[in-house]
């Protein structure tokens, strides 16, 4: 799995963040999209790495700016993912 951050300019409210959601999940298949107004972010996680060229294609229409594309490896941690595996001693 890929986590892409997605850096956008001109989004104002929790419509424009649910526009930009629908616009990514319209192109691509993503098990997970949020976007964030305040934090002038989307960020999309899905399996395959999403090429930068066609997310900018997929938001162009929106009418927000893009400042930046970011993919990394992306691990989903559980509940329990950052304790270890102590047991009771």
């Amino acid at each position: 799995m890929y986590k892409t951050t997605v850096k956008i300019d001109g989004m104002m409210c929790g419509h424009c963040e649910a526009h930009v959601n629908d616009a990514i999940r319209a192109a691509f298949d993503v098990s997970k999209v949020n976007s964030s107004h305040k934090a002038g972010e989307t960020v999309i996680v899905a399996e395959e790495a999403l090429a930068e060229d066609a997310v900018r294609a997929a938001l162009k229409d929106t009418g927000y700016t893009i400042l930046g594309i970011e993919s990394v490896p992306y691990e989903k941690k559980g509940l329990f993912g950052g304790f270890g595996g102590g047991g009771a001693r």
